[in-house]
């Protein structure tokens, strides 16, 4: 998204004119047709399997709804755009005035020019696009205000779809720190709803802006249509469902930013890009567009997306805030000897007037704490890589806190009402930096800037965000244009982001936000890959991971395994359970190694070497859930990766709880090749590395998928005290992943 001056060209350009027609693009399963003519509304027809025009018309598919209807005709009815213009009019009737189409590589787009009958100063463009290579499809709309006078939008979604459907079945993600991602499913209720975020600079932090549509009244992994959206757009989103019974208002939804305290004040001769909203439709239920969302994102939207990401230790978990030469040094080493591929240093490392001892101080400060590491980094640096490894450090540089320098300095760079006692964040001391300063944008830059200048061979970053927009006031911003606060802050992390990408394209850096309070595909043009969750007992991974995976790829998620005591939920969980919740995604350790017991220590170098022979497979193939573990039998789930040329496949299997004489569980595998053969080999087994009972057994595709195979080491419970040397609290968790490799 982004504002720019409009051209004289633009403005004197003339408009040819257009003839009553029916316009078409589409991916390799899927169509979106629209009617443009000239000085008439502009009408979505159609969304949904590929087809020809006039079979879609024969078969009584079409719809006529306005495709973006604007306040001021129909002001019972949903409307897309709300506009006041300079003389105080807020009504506006919206015409075809041009239609362009173009190709650029894999992408064609569709776009259409509005014209305000009223108010001609106001022009707004549509754009729908469609991919050749996966079934993605963007919308979203710019807003040009050709005066010379400001206008206001009130309104400005990115895009409207109707649909035949008045029995659907929605899928949404809520949660909130440590429990992100949890599916909920329910009708879509009668009327309207909204899946709204508020908290800007952590956009998901409690609704992810994603949804699921079951068209026929079901919502399930296969045989069903569905329609699947999620924006890309890193400040506040907001998804409107219409349920109605009037019959000249379809089932519809529209997705856009969220107009909740965001009346944009346009300047004249400039405009703005609405983010765009990013939608699939599968005959074949949620599995399929699970994977043509994740295909679409490791291809064209998350950064490096077909590169495979490393195993890395992570310090947090293991030391929180207590850095120290000593303590990194020691884990390094022992990371290194498990087969680890980079060592991050997480918060603590910085401050020097303030030294960073918790969370109540040094934010901004963005120097080495001699008193912590008296040498430095490069000592941690150069021996990351004698032992073969890269190096990544942890970063929060659009924070401050006011015991810091930096607050010294500039308590103007703040977000806060100057009348008003701020809301702090993470250790009551924390506020979020004002991004539409200038000044401000060049810190955070020059922060990131001066590390990898000063070590360019800093291999990754993490980049943290532990607060909310809580106190939404610009010192910065006049006061006439407070209201364009969440849109321009959100613009401005976007241009920063640009710049660094521009001067550091292949630096690596991870996303977090106390977790996952930022997964969202607005970011992942300038992001590897995200921080799943805060949360480390691997059975509650298994939920949050699960739900994640409706949208967002393997390799863009990462996962961890932590201590076997979870202070979060005070279980104990073994170390083969944990190793194989984080490899179902981008495998890394959160704890300090030295805590390992030898047999433990021998099992997770096992693990490590053995996820880097499978990681191909499980960080770019085919997603296929077999058994959720929010559904029917919740003490099972089950997963796999396939292979595009379905040659190779992963599975994942979890028994989260113990009772006696548990039945044995099925699991029918998907997306084989049903005429190849298949030969079984588990993956890092756990007693002693004696394998299961399948282990070496040659399959075809065919029984895999229609009949299944059962793995009775899943419902036993254990026979001698605790495996590899560990504390087990009883019987609970235990897990097998299988290596498929077809047989030529």
């Amino acid at each position: 998204m982004k504002r720019v001056l409009l051209t004289t060209a633009l403005l004197l350009a003339s408009f040819a004119a257009v003839q009553a027609k029916d316009y078409q693009i589409s991916t390799p399963n899927t169509t979106v047709i629209l009617t443009a003519d000239q000085n008439k509304p502009l009408y979505f027809r159609y969304y949904g399997a590929k087809a020809e025009i006039a079979d879609v018309r024969a078969a009584g598919r079409m719809v006529k709804y306005d495709a973006y209807p604007a306040f001021g005709t129909l002001c019972d009815a949903p409307f897309a755009a709300l506009v006041k213009q300079s003389n105080g009019d807020n009504s506006s009737k919206l015409v075809v005035d041009k239609v362009e189409q173009n190709t650029n590589g894999h992408l064609t787009t569709l776009s259409v020019w509005l014209r305000d009958v009223a108010h001609p100063e106001l022009v707004i463009k549509a754009n729908y696009s469609a991919y050749d290579d996966c079934d993605i499809v963007k919308m979203n709309t710019e807003y040009f205000n050709n005066g010379k006078k400001s206008i206001v939008l009130q309104k400005y979604m990115s895009a409207v779809v109707p649909i035949q459907s008045d029995n659907c079945v929605l899928m949404q993600l809520e949660g909130n720190t440590k429990n992100e991602c949890n599916e909920v499913v329910m009708p879509l209720p009668v009327g309207q709803y909204n899946i709204s975020t508020t908290t800007a600079s952590r956009v998901a932090q409690y609704f992810n802006a994603s949804f699921m549509l079951g068209l026929d009244g079901r919502l399930e992994e296969q045989n069903c249509p569905v329609i699947a959206g999620t924006m890309a757009w890193m400040g506040n989103t907001q998804f409107e469902f219409y349920n109605t019974n009037v019959a000249r208002i379809p089932t519809l939804f529209m997705g856009g930013i969220n107009p909740t305290a965001s009346d944009y004040t346009l300047a004249g001769k400039s405009s703005l890009v609405t983010p765009e909203m990013i939608l699939t439709y599968a005959t074949n239920g949620k599995g399929e567009a699970t994977r043509s969302f994740h295909r679409w994102a490791r291809h064209h939207q998350l950064l490096h997306g077909t590169k495979e990401r490393e195993v890395l230790l992570n310090s947090w978990e293991g030391v929180h805030f207590d850095i120290s030469e000593t303590s990194m040094v020691d884990m390094t080493r022992d990371f290194a000897a498990l087969g680890g591929e980079m060592f991050v240093v997480d918060d603590g490392w910085f401050g020097d007037k303030y030294p960073r001892n918790d969370g109540t101080t040094s934010l901004g400060d963005w120097m080495i704490a001699p008193k912590k590491l008296p040498n430095g980094i490069r000592p941690l640096i150069d021996l990351a890589h004698n032992n073969g490894m890269k190096f990544g450090i942890w970063i929060e540089p659009e924070m401050v806190n006011t015991t810091s320098e930096l607050y010294e300095k500039h308590p103007d760079w703040v977000l806060r009402h100057p009348d008003f006692e701020p809301t702090y964040g993470r250790g009551k001391t924390q506020l979020l930096l004002d991004l539409t300063n200038p000044k401000v944008q060049d810190h955070i830059f020059k922060v990131v800037d001066d590390l990898l200048t000063q070590y360019p061979d800093i291999y990754y970053i993490k980049w943290d965000n532990n607060m909310s927009m809580h106190n939404a006031h610009s010192q910065y911003l006049p006061k006439e244009l407070q209201s364009n606060l969440y849109v321009d802050f959100t613009l401005a992390l976007e241009k920063v982001l640009k710049r660094i990408r521009a001067k550091y394209p292949e630096v690596v850096i991870q996303l977090c936000a106390s977790g996952g309070g930022r997964l969202n595909y607005g970011y992942m043009p300038y992001f590897q890959e995200m921080w799943t969750s805060d949360q480390t007992d691997a059975y509650h991974r298994i939920l949050i991971q699960w739900g994640a995976m409706n949208f967002f790829p393997s390799n863009m998620l990462a996962a961890h395994v932590g201590s076997a005591y979870s202070k979060y939920t005070q279980r104990l969980i073994p170390i083969k359970f944990r190793f194989d919740v984080a490899s179902m995604c981008r495998l890394g350790m959160e704890m300090v190694p030295a805590k390992l017991n030898d047999a433990e220590r021998e099992y997770a170098k096992r693990a490590i070497a053995e996820y880097k022979t499978i990681r191909p497979v499980v960080q770019q193939g085919d997603l296929y859930r077999l058994v959720s573990p929010y559904e029917g039998n919740k003490d099972f789930s089950s997963l796999m990766y396939v292979t595009e040329n379905k040659d190779r496949a992963v599975l994942f299997a979890y028994r989260h709880w113990f009772k006696h004489y548990m039945s044995n569980i099925i699991i029918r595998l998907q997306g084989l090749n049903p005429d190849a053969k298949y030969r079984i080999r588990e993956v890092a087994p756990e007693f002693e590395g004696k394998p299961a009972k399948i282990n070496g057994k040659v399959i075809s595709g065919r029984m895999l998928m229609q009949e299944g195979i059962v793995l009775p080491e899943l419902v036993k419970g254990f026979t001698k005290n605790a495996p590899l040397g560990e504390v087990r609290a009883g019987n609970d968790f235990r897990s097998i992943i299988l290596e498929l490799t077809e047989v030529k």
